[in-house]
């Protein structure tokens, strides 16, 4: 739980800032709270908010989510590989819920396998923050000066640099990938042959190709090849 208290602060500040979208699309704080508190996840939910404001269907709505969301699959399969053969189902039920990005980070950084009650200290420390964020948006909705909201969307992108500079700073290689991360990204938003894509499936290609590409040519040396 103390590991992931800056999380929740960012998320709490970040989702304030949803809250506001909510808030347009025509959400009271209730709707707005059970939202975050079900859908941890600020590309999805900003889709969804933007979906239901232009009175699109439950199924494009549903379908938006899903394609948006899509790159935590990647992450869910990552995950898998670090949990114990003797760990109950319902704990990877539970995980599942809330995989974010930063709550994916700090659990994967951690040696050995998934401690369940570790997870579960996160998801206490940020989701609750995260949905009450979004409802308190939702209320004040545009009472704030624009400049105000757009700061506070800032601080998610400082929480992933406090994620990424640490290991990047360790290693040249990660720190080489994260700036052909940064570099691809830039250059497929900017493609006029790519930029048609959403933001959402971009990031699902860019993982496959980049992480692939560095699995191929800076493998990480096994206990095995060690031996």
């Amino acid at each position: 739980m103390r590991d992931a208290v800056p999380i929740g602060l960012g998320y709490f500040a970040v989702s304030f800032s949803l809250g506001i979208t909510a808030h347009n699309a025509g959400l009271s704080a209730m709707q707005g709270f059970i939202a975050s508190l079900l859908c941890t996840a600020s590309a999805g939910e900003y889709a969804g908010f933007t979906l239901i404001a232009a009175g699109a269907s439950y199924a494009e709505v549903s379908l938006m989510t899903f394609i948006t969301n899509m790159r935590y699959m990647l992450m869910s399969l990552a995950l898998s590989q670090r949990c114990s053969e003797k760990m109950p189902f319902v704990h990877r039920l539970i995980f599942g819920y809330a995989i974010t990005d930063e709550l994916f980070a700090i659990n994967i950084a951690r040696p050995g396998h998934l401690d369940p009650w570790y997870y579960y200290g996160g998801i206490l420390s940020s989701v609750p923050l995260w949905a009450l964020g979004t409802a308190l948006g939702v209320i004040s909705g545009d009472v704030l000066p624009a400049r105000i909201v757009s700061a506070l969307s800032v601080a998610l992108y400082g929480m992933f640099l406090a994620i990424v500079i640490p290991p990047a700073k360790k290693s040249r290689v990660i720190g080489g990938i994260v700036a052909v991360c940064f570099a691809a990204s830039y250059i497929t938003g900017r493609v006029s042959l790519l930029s048609g894509i959403s933001s959402g499936t971009r990031t699902i290609i860019l993982t496959l190709v980049i992480a692939s590409a560095a699995a191929l040519l800076f493998p990480v040396p096994t206990d095995d090849d060690i031996d």
